[in-house]
This record gives structure tokens, sequence and C-alpha cells, in this order.
């Protein structure tokens, strides 16, 4: 049995142009389709991992301010800065001994300056040890000063600035062979200084970050052939773009009449004037609270940051700039987009995270 021609040809006959055509029309549709899914996927999934890093970073930055400021005025079993031999008043000449000069090279007898547990400059750097490259010039500088948390045995090796204390009393020491350090009613402790500013990261061009001027021991000094004290700068987190910070005041009176509340929140400059090393001084600085301006590592294509960022002493109502380092805008609120930069590295096309913590300092009322 023989198929005739006509149904021959039926038989292969297969689709037609048009059909073709429009299979191939909704298959690039789907295609398309999938590849946008893909490419906004991709972008959401790069704008949450920047955002997580941004709030990482964060977290961790606060995670190392927070219980320095919190423990700042801890000075071992006294509770007084006053009772501490070696203390040093802000007018005193430069203090033989205690490692100096080198444990001074950020100020004339820096870590000496028990009566200011907590101190700071407003919109500058003023230390006078040098920054790790250049320190951002508007931002904020806390610097905190205490014992450690943890005891120095009293076999330990001297070199590093120390403090010894009683119940009573106490004393500023880099020898802790003495009579009163090896007291069987004293307990040694490492004093501790750090001074948190803002500066570039060591390891990334560019990149701003958080860094401290620290207080270490000798294996920290690179000279004389004797180490003495003397600082390190560390980096702390990179990204930290900007630091502002203010002072909780009890205005309510001295040791033994304060409250422990704060009355008012001042600037460095209004809040120190302030503190003085008695204990019944008028005022006492009994909170700390600080902003961190977190960018991204890198820029975004396509993003601008148009958000207005209002913090510290950077307040709307005296405008807002593009530009965190002009000095003639230290006042105003931040606004990356203002800025006249227009490269694709220029800041209005990176990510930021403003956050903010109060920190109570639990050794307030007893200095």
């Amino acid at each position: 049995h023989h198929r005739s021609p006509s149904a021959r040809r039926r038989a292969v006959a297969g689709l037609t142009l048009v059909e073709l055509l429009v299979a191939m029309t909704i298959g690039l549709v789907l295609i398309a389709g999938a590849t946008q899914v893909y490419v906004d996927s991709h972008a959401a999934y790069a704008v949450n991992e920047t955002t997580a890093r941004l709030q990482e970073n964060a977290r961790y930055a606060i995670s190392v301010l927070e219980p320095d400021i919190r423990m700042s005025g801890y000075w071992g079993l006294t509770n007084v800065s006053d009772g501490i031999g070696g203390e040093a008043l802000p007018t005193a000449a430069q203090v033989v001994g205690f490692g100096a000069p080198a444990a001074s090279t950020c100020g004339v007898n820096f870590p000496l300056l028990l009566g200011f547990p907590v101190q700071g400059t407003n919109d500058s750097y003023a230390a006078t040890c040098a920054a790790n490259s250049a320190a951002m010039t508007n931002a904020d500088t806390i610097t905190v000063r205490r014992a450690s948390t943890i005891t120095v045995s009293p076999a330990s090796a001297s070199g590093p600035l120390r403090i010894c204390s009683t119940r009573t009393s106490g004393v500023l020491v880099t020898d802790i062979t003495g009579t009163f350090c090896q007291g069987v009613d004293t307990r040694i402790y490492n004093l501790i200084v750090n001074l948190y500013y803002v500066d570039q990261s060591s390891s990334q061009a560019g990149v701003p970050s958080l860094r401290s001027k620290a207080l270490n021991g000798p294996a920290a000094c690179t000279a004389p052939a004797s180490p003495l004290p003397c600082f390190q700068d560390t980096e702390i987190e990179p990204g930290v773009e900007d630091l502002q910070v203010q002072y909780g005041v009890d205005l309510t009176g001295g040791t033994g009449a304060a409250s422990g509340a704060a009355t008012e929140y001042l600037d460095a400059g209004a809040a120190l004037t302030n503190l003085l090393t008695s204990p019944t001084a008028p005022a006492q600085i009994v909170a700390v609270r600080i902003w961190l301006l977190v960018r991204s590592d890198s820029p975004e294509s396509g993003f601008v940051d148009d958000r207005i960022y209002e913090y510290g002493d950077r307040l709307t109502s005296n405008g807002t700039t593009g530009d965190l380092t002009n000095v003639a805008d230290i006042t105003k609120a931040y606004r990356p987009s203002l800025s006249a930069d227009n490269s694709f590295t220029g800041v209005k096309h990176y990510r930021r995270l403003l956050v903010s913590k109060t920190i109570q300092i639990r050794n307030a009322l007893a200095n």
C-alpha cells in the first residue's frame, strides 16, 4: 500500500515562518525576563550585602568604644583620682619620669591627666602626636583614661605605666618593685589611655577609618634601646567616615550632690571646662553620646546618596553640605548628593549608615 504524493507532503510539513518568529519572540521575552530577574536579584543581593557589611562594621566599632568609655574613671581599688600619686594637672610642666617624654608624645603629661577620665576635641584633631596620615579635619576625638579591668602580677616586669592602688590611695609607676606596689593590700593595674579619631585606612587606600592612639607597654615601642611606655597607632575599623561626640553633664552638683543623670549634652569644649580635678567640682560628665557615620568600602554604580545626615552638632538648621572636610561647614548637616565631585569614586556614590549610642559612665560620681 503506497501513500499518494500529496499525503507524503502533508506528513513532512513543518512550522511556517510566522510560527517560527512567534516562537522565537516568546523565547526571547522569557529569556529577557529571566535575565532581568537575575540582574535585579543580583543587585538586591549586592545592596543587602553592603547594608549587612555596614551594620557589621558599625556594630564592631561601637563594641570597641562602648566598654572603654563606660569604664573611664576606673582606678582599681581606689575610686577617686585625686588620691593617686603622680596625677598631673593640665597646667603642670612636663613631669619627669613615668616614661616621659615618650609617653607624652600626644601632649604634655597626656597619660597622667587622670582628672579627665574622658576628654576630647570638637571638630578637630589637636593631639601633638602625629595622626596616621591625615586626621579627618572636622571629626571629633575622644580620649579615655582608666585602669585595666585585669590585675597585673606583682612579679611582672616593670616598664609600662601602671596604677598601684589600695582602697584609700594609689600611685602611678613604671617600676612596680617598690614597697607600696608589693604590699599585700595593693593591686596593680595597667594604665589604659586611648585616643579615638578618624583617619585613613592603613590597608585600603582612600577608605576612612576609625583609629586609636593607645598607650602600650615596651612591646609597642621601637626606641630607645630600653623602651619606655609610648603610644601606638592602631586601626580599629575601616569605613568610619565621621565621629561626633557629646558629653552628658550633670549640673546639679559635685560628688555626693549629683544625681548621676545628664542634665544636658554638650560638645567637647563646653563640657570639659567643667570637669575639674576636685571631687566636689560643680559639674560632672556622667554620660557620653557618640555618633558614627559608616561608609561602604566601594562606590555603587547608579546610586546617589541623597539622604540628609543630621547628628551631633551637624544640624539642618545650620544648612546642608556635601563636603564633610570643609571647615566652613562644620555645623551643617551632611548631604552627600550635594558634593561637587561627580566622578564614580565621589562621595555621593557610597552607601552609608548612621548609628548612635549613649553610654553611661559607671565611675562618674566617684571622680
